[in-house]
């Protein structure tokens, strides 16, 4: 075979190729375990920047996120039921049980383009001297070009809202990509989540709302993101509704662990 032969040619670029491929795969294997330690600690952060305990923005060790994530205990709840379980938290991913047939159900007709809901969901509780301070809940629905994955806290009284992030989404940086922005953020805390009758009540409007004491129902919408803004409104409702976390928010104040009740 000459040395610049076509045979040759296709020969080395199809060697390349493969040693290539398996330097990619055997770094990927290596890097596996690094890359869901590092998932896992994102999302934990996550959390405590919607409870508060975290600026965003702001930069913590490794060790930093996991002491501060001491004052969280992590729960599976049944959503029919609004029960905790004694199931693990550990090893649940409800992003896959949405995905999974036997451990979801399809969702009814809603607005926030849901379209399957887990059985079970993952909460977290932010406790402070042994009381339930905070609780921490997973929301997810459509925006204008993506799905829409963060968390929303809620004080101990069951509705006030003390902080809401977003950890993943595709929209328009400078848009509905606004969602990301602390200012815009901040606005959420202080606001109600229901009204007197535990109704969800909360809604982004187009323009700007008063403040929370005047205005406690209302967030600013987002400039130029009108779908975005309003994909927001519909996840939030829904999953403080009777089909997403409103039957565990009743029995949490049914039973006292939140002052609402």
């Amino acid at each position: 075979m000459r040395q610049y032969s076509t045979l040759y040619t296709i020969g080395f670029s199809a060697a390349v190729c493969i040693v290539c491929s398996l330097l990619v795969s055997a770094s990927a294997v290596s890097l596996k375990a690094r890359q869901e330690h590092n998932a896992l600690l994102d999302k934990q952060k996550s959390v405590l920047t919607a409870a508060g305990l975290v600026q965003p923005g702001e930069s913590l060790t490794r060790d930093q996120v996991t002491k501060l994530f001491d004052s969280v205990t992590a729960v599976i709840v049944d959503l029919k039921t609004g029960r905790e379980t004694d199931m693990g938290p550990g090893a649940f991913d409800q992003l896959k049980a949405t995905k999974d047939p036997a451990s979801s159900v399809k969702a009814p007709p809603n607005n926030a383009g849901i379209a399957r809901l887990p059985n079970h969901a993952l909460v977290y509780k932010v406790l402070k001297d042994g009381r339930v301070d905070e609780i921490v809940l997973p929301i997810e629905g459509k925006g204008l070009w993506s799905t829409l994955y963060g968390f929303l806290a809620l004080d101990a009284d069951g509705t006030t809202i003390r902080g809401i992030t977003f950890y993943q989404h595709g929209e328009t940086p400078g848009l509905g990509g606004e969602i990301d922005n602390p200012k815009w953020k901040a606005l959420w805390e202080g606001r109600r989540a229901f009204d007197k009758n535990f109704e969800p009540k909360i809604e982004v409007i187009k323009g700007k709302a008063k403040s929370p004491a005047e205005d406690p129902y209302h967030v600013d919408g987002l400039s130029g993101a009108t779908l975005t803004s309003r994909g927001v409104s519909h996840l939030v409702q829904f999953w403080l509704d009777e089909n997403g976390f409103g039957p565990y928010l009743r029995n949490l104040r049914e039973s006292g662990v939140l002052k609402g009740g």
